[in-house]
């Protein structure tokens, strides 16, 4: 009779908020080789089973969701929305992250094409306080040329932008200076992976910056 009661007074508690939608975006267009798309796959798992990433993100009962992006109409939802509730979410999520098979190859990169895309998936977590894009890529936009209008609906529908730019060892940053200036919104941050190599560390800190300190 105790056992029963306490099961009816869980079930009557109200449910933990979600406290973000957090929807990661990743560039398969033709700069990315299979090496490279590999060395993003594990470094998403990777990023994702950080003790410190999945305690954040089972505290802030955090929706996540993976889309691949390559050229314009080759955007792909290859995860859909799941809310980490318990460790086993993140350690299931990071494991289909690691196999998921690339979605697209050898085509242009449509900034703005996968931002668009991106956006049109939050109606799914409306409950969610904060939505995030949070976007990876090495190359500016280079087809559709929809960047700074999908960058204006974002803001316009309350989706705030991070980026991810991949820059090559030893070179200037120009990636990471587009992302700056024309992607990521208002109270958004880019951070710079210098190289694929450092894509694991690099995604990490940016997690934990997003879901322990939702500052811009």
């Amino acid at each position: 009779m105790l056992r029963a009661c306490l099961l009816l007074w869980l079930m009557a508690l109200p449910a933990r908020a979600c406290e973000t939608a957090l929807l990661l975006a990743i560039d398969v267009s033709g700069s990315i080789d299979a090496g490279d798309y590999r060395l993003q796959a594990d470094g998403l798992a990777a990023a994702l089973t950080d003790p410190e990433v999945a305690e954040a993100l089972v505290k802030g009962q955090v929706a996540l969701a993976v889309v691949q992006w390559s050229g314009v109409e080759e955007q792909s939802l290859v995860l859909p929305w799941q809310r980490m509730l318990a460790p086993r979410d993140v350690s299931g999520f990071a494991a289909r992250a690691a196999q998921v098979p690339r979605a697209f190859s050898g085509s242009d990169t449509a900034v703005g094409q996968a931002l668009r895309f991106a956006t049109a998936h939050f109606a799914a977590v409306a409950d969610c306080r904060r939505r995030v894009i949070d976007i990876s890529g090495d190359g500016q936009e280079n087809a559709g040329f929809t960047d700074a209008a999908a960058r204006r609906e974002a803001i316009a529908a309350g989706i705030l932008i991070n980026a991810i730019a991949i820059e090559e060892p030893g070179e200037a940053i120009p990636i990471t200076s587009y992302y700056r200036n024309w992607i990521i919104t208002p109270e958004g941050f880019v951070v710079t992976a210098r190289g694929l190599q450092d894509y694991a560390d690099t995604l990490r800190l940016k997690l934990l910056r997003e879901l322990t300190a939702p500052i811009g």
